[in-house]
């Protein structure tokens, strides 16, 4: 069945609702799937492997997904992806034993590109001028997914552990159906023999990418920003296990939903309309250098929290950096390529998050597990410094990747 696009609906309605089905499903696992791996016996160690291992099949499959999408289409891919993502989540629900938990993140992983082939669609539909803002959705659905996933997870996990896969995988039959019944497809075929076959082994040509002056350098603060992201992201739970207490309890699934929850709706703010003014008031470089600085700040400030005042403290920092850095880095580089790569290149902006998780969970697993749970903070906010770096001396040289200026007018984009 083809969708044909409505003259009266933007294409982007449809992609908002099923990113953010998408990632309320994801967010009802996310909080809590650290503790049900220690229900299984995991160390925090093996819990970093978990994650590392969903990675592993991410990095692998997140280039071949995005050149899929550029050859065969974005939705035909889409609904591939999230049919594997509903298929991990019944399996993960049905564990009897940590391997099969390993199993279904490792499936899920390999069909995980519902993120990159969604920046793609968003890039095919939207006018290079508007493209941040319109990014800006992708952050309104992970803002309103862990505002609502989180919290939503820790209630039902404090019944059953099986209650919030369930509906996660609830969730994603129906974006499923989303998908396939609202989702028009932009026009491809006609362009699709432009479009370079990928190999799964063929790395040179996604190094080649670094060595193009602007999207080399907004290649080089992705890594900087997924790799304090995914340390974050990966221990958090673990920490505040280990470094909080609510009468004399050890913080578990529902006081870290609750903190996700705070961090969603921060995120729902900045991207519910505030980053498209921003940005025109400010320019995209600028949105990129306050974006590190309050990043750096904030996990800074967690790694020294020890009271909840400071922990929400820098968990608002955290936030708006979050809210504001990945839809201006996404926009910067989506007008750096033709349309026929848009797929490809940011399904590489995808793998270098999955290479990434791979590294950051097992060294924050190890951090966490052996008590530096200072040392794990601060060593994401020493990552967001190394990306501020970057981004300033980008600004200082007078170059704005490709983004608008403190003028609001457009640069021309560096080969």
């Amino acid at each position: 069945m083809r969708v044909k696009p409505s003259k009266k609906t933007s294409p982007l309605l449809p992609i908002f609702f099923i990113v953010a089905v998408d990632v309320l499903g994801l967010t009802l696992i996310i909080p809590f799937l650290p503790f049900y791996a220690e229900s299984f016996g995991a160390t925090p160690w093996v819990v970093g492997l978990l994650i590392s291992c969903y990675a592993v099949c991410q990095l692998i499959a997140a280039p071949i997904l995005g050149e899929w999408s550029d050859r065969y289409g974005r939705r035909r891919v889409l609904i591939l992806s999230q049919i594997g993502t509903f298929i991990g989540f019944l399996i993960l629900a049905q564990a009897k034993v940590l391997w099969v938990v390993f199993l279904s993140r490792m499936i899920d992983g390999a069909t995980a590109g519902n993120l990159s082939v969604a920046q793609a669609y968003i890039a095919d539909v939207t006018p290079q001028e508007k493209r941040a803002k319109a990014f800006g959705i992708i952050g309104v659905a992970f803002g309103l997914g862990f505002l609502i996933g989180p919290a939503i997870s820790g209630v039902l996990a404090g019944y059953n552990y099986h209650y919030p896969i369930y509906f996660a995988a609830l969730l994603s039959l129906t974006s499923i159906c989303l998908t396939y019944f609202t989702l028009p497809e932009p026009d491809f075929h006609v362009r699709a023999k432009e479009v370079q076959k990928t190999s799964i082994f063929a790395w040179s040509k996604y190094t080649q990418q670094f060595k193009r002056k602007n999207v080399g350098t907004i290649l080089y603060l992705f890594l900087c920003f997924h790799m304090a992201f995914a340390l974050f992201f990966s221990g958090f739970p673990l920490f505040l296990e280990r470094r909080f207490f609510y009468h004399g309890v050890p913080f578990g699934p529902k006081e870290v939903g609750y903190l996700y929850a705070y961090s969603g709706l921060m995120g729902a703010i900045i991207q519910g309309g505030m980053i498209g003014k921003l940005v025109a008031r400010f320019g995209e470089i600028n949105i990129v250098v306050a974006s590190f600085v309050l990043l750096t700040l904030g996990y800074v400030a967690l790694g020294a929290s020890y009271q909840l005042p400071l922990l929400l403290i820098s968990g608002t920092l955290s936030a708006w950096g979050h809210g504001m850095v990945r839809p201006a880095l996404t926009a910067l580089l989506s007008r750096q390529v033709s349309s026929t790569e848009q797929g490809t290149v940011l399904g590489l902006s995808q793998s270098l998050n999955s290479i990434l998780q791979i590294v950051a969970p097992v060294v924050g697993g190890f951090l966490i597990g052996h008590g530096y749970l200072t040392v794990w903070g601060m060593l994401s906010g020493l990552i967001s410094f190394v990306g501020l770096s970057l981004v300033w001396k980008a600004k200082r040289e007078g170059r704005y990747l490709g983004g608008f200026d403190h003028r609001g007018e457009t640069q021309s984009p560096s080969p």
